[in-house]
């Protein structure tokens, strides 16, 4: 038999008179955090491609106005505004990959959490009764 969570390391949520979140309101949280997980991959992503077009973007003005001898003053700003937007991309995309990690680790823990407490939810939920505080009927 598996030990129950203990609710106390759980934080306090003004909409439920300051006790550990219920079942639906945990799930609730960890649903919105795994979609703005995936949501920020996303955007991060498209970030990360924008930031590439932008320096490839820089690098060939930079050929067009070593063609046309543009003072190498001028060139070398185009070729460190080049650098910075790649360096702006690599770590956009280091960033991306943190938020899904994040977002898969959030979604391993929803997935977790059903599978251990959806049943006794739903017992609770038809069972019509009071049911004591989280932690009287704790199997040791």
């Amino acid at each position: 038999m598996t030990e129950l969570a203990h609710t106390a390391g759980l934080p306090d949520t003004p909409d439920n008179g300051g006790r550990a979140p219920s079942f639906l309101a945990l799930a609730g949280r960890v649903a919105a955090l795994t979609t703005s997980a995936f949501a920020l991959t996303e955007g991060l992503g498209q970030l990360r491609r924008r930031m590439e077009h932008d320096a490839d973007d820089a690098d060939q003005l930079a050929e067009q106005a070593a063609a046309a001898e543009v003072d190498p003053h001028f060139l070398g700003l185009v070729h460190e505004a080049a650098r910075a937007l790649r360096a702006v991309a690599t770590v956009t995309g280091e960033a991306a990959a943190a938020a899904d990690q994040m977002a898969h680790a959030s979604q391993g823990m929803d997935d977790a959490h059903n599978a251990e407490y959806r049943g006794v939810y739903e017992a609770v939920q038809a069972s019509g009764y009071q049911q004591p505080k989280p932690g009287f009927l704790r199997a040791r």
